[in-house]
Formats: structure tokens, C-alpha cells, sequence
């Protein structure tokens, strides 16, 4: 009985070395953390700085591409202009009065997703919450892509004449 004893006394041993060996591991992490702490401020500030920046270069960027949309828009309504009039039957005529449609409708929803980007954007510069910010961002670039390979698409069919 006496050897249990002092085997269970080692082990209380051991663990009161343990728990002084963690308390002094604490004593030096726990200065870590508040100068980490103290630097959180500057890179809040330097986060914001990043998201506004990349929120900028979104707005930069969307500008752009719809530039390029409206010039090919522009170059497709030409070339639907410029078909010849003279031998163009019913068929023919329809065909190219539903591109006419088709094209109008591009316009149409370009101009709603400039307005529904303009709006995305002005959230975005209004939100508190840097995650979320961040991920609004994400979320309309992803979106941005969509929309022009959308378009693209439909002014293929446009071109092709379906």
C-alpha cells in the first residue's frame, strides 16, 4: 500500500510541474497578445485601405467592360443596318427584325445590370463588416464574369442570326 501511495504522489508531482511549466508559457505568451492587440487597429485601417481600393478598381474595371460592351453593341447594330434592303424576303425581314429584338433586349439588360453594379458598389463602400465587404466583392466579381460571358453568348447567337 505504501508503494501506491508514493507512485500517486509522483504523479501529482508531475502534474504541478506541468501546470507551473504552462502558467510561465502563458506569462511570456500573454505579452504577444496584447501588442498583437495593440497593432490591430493599423491593420483594420490597412485592411479598409484595401477594400476600398479593390472596390475602386471593381468600379474601374466595370466601367471598362461596359465600354467595350456598348462599342460591340454598337458594331453588331451596324452590321445589322447594313444587310442590303433591296432582297431581303418576309423570311429574311423577320429573321432580322427578331435580331433587331434580340439586341434591343441586350441593351436593355445591360442597362440594368450597370444599375444593379452601381448599386452592389455603393453597399460594398457602406459596409461595416470587412468579411462581408470582402465577400460582396468576391461575389461581384463572380458575377461581373458571368454577365459578360452572357453577353458574349448572346451576341454570338445575334451575329449567327438564331
Amino acid at each position: 500500500m505504501a508503494k501506491r501511495e508514493k507512485r500517486h504522489t509522483n504523479h501529482s508531482g508531475y502534474f504541478a510541474a506541468s501546470v507551473l511549466l504552462l502558467a510561465f508559457a502563458l506569462q511570456g505568451f500573454l505579452p504577444m497578445v496584447s501588442v498583437l492587440a495593440a497593432s490591430d487597429p493599423l491593420t483594420e485601417t490597412q485592411t479598409q485601405s484595401r477594400q476600398q481600393e479593390q472596390i475602386r478598381d471593381l468600379r474601374q474595371q466595370d466601367q471598362l467592360q461596359q465600354l467595350q460592351r456598348d462599342q460591340q453593341l454598337n458594331n453588331l447594330q451596324q452590321e445589322l443596318q447594313s444587310r442590303p434592303m433591296d432582297n431581303r424576303d418576309s423570311r429574311s425581314q423577320q429573321q432580322l427584325d427578331q435580331n433587331q429584338r434580340k439586341l434591343d433586349q441586350l441593351k436593355n439588360d445591360q442597362r440594368l445590370d450597370r444599375l444593379q453594379t452601381e448599386q452592389q458598389l455603393n453597399q460594398m463602400e457602406r459596409e461595416q463588416n470587412r468579411s462581408r465587404q470582402q465577400e460582396q466583392i468576391r461575389d461581384l466579381q463572380r458575377q461581373q464574369q458571368m454577365n459578360l460571358l452572357q453577353d458574349q453568348q448572346r451576341q454570338f447567337q445575334i451575329q449567327r442570326g438564331r
